[in-house]
């Protein structure tokens, strides 16, 4: 079977967000419980078991992560380029504090000096708070256009420099958008430490289910009311066959209040994003406050696709808007590889995800138990 141009473009479009939400479920959860280390291991004891939680995960879970990035550079040359120099300076920063993770996570228990262990708690923090809090500016700022432009050969090009090109990322919605990041993965690990640990470290993590939950449910209501009323969004006025080539240039876009809620009139379904979204995370809360961590952990993922999701059909058809020339900006239809390349994957996916999937299920399979401050202690320092 051969599928069609234009079908493959939609197809990688989810499968791409298929990736990221599979990202942001796996290794969010990781960086939800290095977000919580310092708050709720009290003793030495108890951080060593928070850490054994995720310790024979964490850097599988990051595959997501480096195949999501491989995905966009094979699929969206285009977006991987423009993005990443956009985004430089905040790119190198989540990569700087991710190095504190292998690190930490290898480390951190083989001296029983109180200050080494102390910092690689706060290096782990921040190897979680910090990707974290990025992710959610970058979607924060791809809603609001990115202020990019391309050249007649399809370059992207940037006003100002590498070393001023952080600051502006920082506004605002962006800023709350990185909170709803923030709150929501520290919710899910915090679910993901109730259902792995004993009391006393499983009652604060239910704690914390509730308060991050309570601040994710109303980001992103706050979020939703700003897009409706105090952000333009972007609309497709003409463009070439869906099937043609991709030329980013070949089409003309306005900018217009309101524009992101465009796909909720023309596809009422697409409500099904922000309601379960909603739902989800309330559903995680209410389920951990009545001791149902394993239902809460599901319900907790259905909300963070929920999250993601509204944010990706919201821009739908569009993946990196410009601001400063919105015919510059790239879209499904004309972001994407040829034919070729995207069959190709198309079929590597179809073959190879089942495989990982079986093998990620089996892994956590043979791992799965509670973590108890004894069971760690008997294993010393081969321990994480």
């Amino acid at each position: 079977m051969i599928l069609d141009y234009e079908t493959l473009k939609l197809v990688w479009w989810v499968l791409v967000g298929a990736l990221l939400i599979g990202f942001a479920v796996t290794d969010g959860m990781d960086m939800g419980v290095g977000n919580l280390l310092p708050f709720l291991g009290r003793t030495d004891a108890e951080r060593r078991v928070i850490i054994n939680t995720v310790g024979p995960h964490w850097d599988g879970n990051q595959v997501w992560l480096i195949t999501a990035g491989g995905a966009i550079f094979a699929a969206w040359p285009a977006v991987y380029a423009a993005a990443f120099s956009g985004f430089y300076m905040a790119m190198l920063l989540v990569l700087f504090a991710l190095f504190f993770r292998p690190v930490g996570f290898d480390y951190r228990s083989k001296i029983g000096d109180a200050r080494w262990r102390r910092a690689w708690d706060w290096g782990l923090f921040a190897g979680g708070a910090v990707p974290s809090l990025i992710f959610g500016v970058a979607f924060g700022n791809l809603l609001q256009g990115v202020p990019f432009h391309l050249d007649s050969l399809l370059r992207a090009h940037y006003e100002g420099s590498l070393l001023t090109a952080l600051l502006p990322l920082l506004n605002p919605f962006a800023l709350l958008s990185g909170i709803i990041s923030v709150a929501m993965l520290t919710m899910h690990g915090a679910i993901w430490l109730q259902l792995r640990t004993e009391e006393p470290i499983a009652g604060r993590a239910r704690n914390a289910v509730a308060a991050m939950g309570a601040v994710a449910l109303a980001g992103f209501a706050l979020a939703g009311l700003w897009v409706a009323v105090g952000i333009d969004g972007y609309r497709i006025v003409s463009q070439p066959a869906l099937d043609a080539l991709p030329n980013p240039l070949a089409k003309q876009v306005i900018v217009a209040p309101g524009a992101w809620l465009d796909v909720y009139a023309r596809m009422p379904v697409a409500m099904l994003a922000p309601a379960g979204g909603f739902g989800g995370v309330a559903l995680a809360m209410l389920l951990s406050r009545i001791g149902r961590p394993g239902f809460a952990f599901v319900a907790s993922a259905l909300g963070m696709t929920g999250i993601i999701g509204t944010a990706g059909l919201s821009m739908f058809p569009f993946i990196m808007p410009s601001s400063t020339h919105p015919g510059s900006s790239l879209t499904v239809w004309d972001a994407p590889s040829s034919h070729l390349t995207l069959t190709v994957m198309f079929w590597a996916v179809v073959i190879f995800l089942p495989l990982v999937l079986a093998y990620t299920v089996w892994c956590y399979a043979r791992m799965w138990g509670k973590v108890t401050v004894d069971a760690v202690a008997a294993h010393g320092s081969n321990a994480y």
